[in-house]
């Protein structure tokens, strides 16, 4: 039997820092899906994980006699998919420009397959999405979702909306999955697809633009602006005004406030009035700091908000300056704007400064976010976060 693995190609990895700390590439999610639930869907198959030793034991690797090593960087195309398909044991794809998408070998690659190695080579020159920095996540984020709903819509029929007081644009590009409740609210997919996930909340007075995707057991609060390109990812709930933004799943934005242009990590809590600049006044290219370089780097863009990795909380009324990027499990407060770059397990803001969150209470705070919503933090759980403390702080 074939084994679908997605791997890690080392540099966008560490491109995609801080949200790869937590996660192998390919559950990063762009559109409705994952990109690792985009090649589950596409395959039929559940796909394992080539990725960093400390990360194997949440996300293991299985090998066989024949095993497809894929780019956990790239979506999905049917194209891609029967190349791939197609490709003899012993040989890889590669754009032109020399990126590795698949390798097929009748063996394990112990550290995964990389450019140049033994295979032979066929260029796919195909148009293709691929998440290589941080803002590729929510730029792509809105073909992404047009890509997501059509293929998970397709053949399907979307559950009706009973309530009488919700107005809908284009319906025919509403999706609404069992469970699913709207109240009062103005839902327009003139522009993209709108997609409401099962027992998904859409609460009275918001106001929602697609292309959108609110997924499974989230909710969007009363008199919530959902603006296009935004994906709500699982078990999260967010009000305010949100634009162009994702949020990968648990984490909560609950009040008032803007948050544009933005990736949002999991286990993440927003404060009260937490607010985001995504334009800088002169309207020059924003800079993001770069795990690669240590440094801020031009990302070409002039919308470009805030990325937040995993497990971090935000005090309420926080600010947080163009092109912001927070790491793993730190907690942010005080007035002023926001550093450009708060390392992980940092504590504190830009008035008083910061010190290093201490792991025991970081793990109690995760173990309590766990908790709250039924989920065990385990022991697996807690060594990523114990490593990822550990490489910060110099061991």
């Amino acid at each position: 039997m074939s084994n679908l693995i997605l791997f890690d190609d080392l540099a966008i990895r560490t491109a995609l820092l801080p949200f790869t700390f937590t996660r192998p590439v390919a559950e990063i999610r762009i559109g409705i899906r994952t990109v690792s639930e985009k090649w589950a869907a596409s395959f039929g198959k559940k796909p394992s994980f080539q990725t960093q030793p400390y990360l194997q034991a949440k996300f293991p690797v299985r090998t066989g006699s024949d095993n497809w090593y894929v780019n956990g960087a790239v979506c999905p195309t049917p194209a891609l998919q029967q190349a791939i398909l197609e490709l003899p044991t012993g040989e890889g794809l590669t754009t032109p420009d020399g990126l590795l998408l698949a390798v097929r070998t009748d063996h394990a690659l112990p550290n995964g397959p990389i450019a140049g190695g033994s295979y032979v080579a066929r260029s796919f020159a195909e148009p293709l999405t691929i998440v290589q920095n941080l803002w590729d996540i929510f730029v792509q984020n809105g073909d992404q979702i047009r890509a997501d709903f059509a293929q998970m819509t397709a053949g399907r029929q979307s559950q009706p909306i009973a309530d009488p007081f919700t107005r809908c644009y284009a319906p025919e590009n509403i999706f609404i999955e069992p469970g699913a409740t709207i109240r009062a609210a103005i839902l327009n997919a003139e522009g993209g697809p709108i997609y409401i996930g099962r027992d998904a909340t859409i609460s009275e007075g918001s106001i929602v633009i697609g292309p959108f995707a609110l997924g499974e057991g989230s909710t969007v609060n009363w008199g919530g602006k959902m603006r296009s390109n935004t994906t709500i990812g699982p078990f999260c709930k967010v009000g305010g005004e949100v634009g162009n933004s994702i949020f990968l799943g648990y984490s909560n934005k609950g009040h008032d406030g803007f948050l544009g242009n933005s990736v949002i990590g999991e286990w993440c809590n927003l404060g009260a009035n937490v607010n985001n600049s995504n334009l800088k006044n002169d309207y020059t290219n924003v800079k993001l700091h770069s795990y690669a370089t240590d440094q801020l780097e031009d990302t070409g863009r002039i919308f470009c908000g805030l990325m937040m990795a995993d497990f971090t909380k935000a005090g309420i009324s926080t600010m947080f300056n163009t092109g912001t990027v927070v790491g793993v499990s730190s907690n942010v407060f005080g007035g002023g704007f926001q550093p450009k770059y708060i390392p992980s397990f940092s504590w504190g803001g830009s008035v008083d400064g910061f010190t290093t969150y201490r792991i025991e209470k970081a793990l109690q705070v995760a173990r309590e976010a766990f908790s709250r919503r039924g989920k065990l933090f385990d022991a697996v759980e807690e060594g990523i976060l114990r490593t990822i403390f550990s490489a910060v702080n110099g061991g």
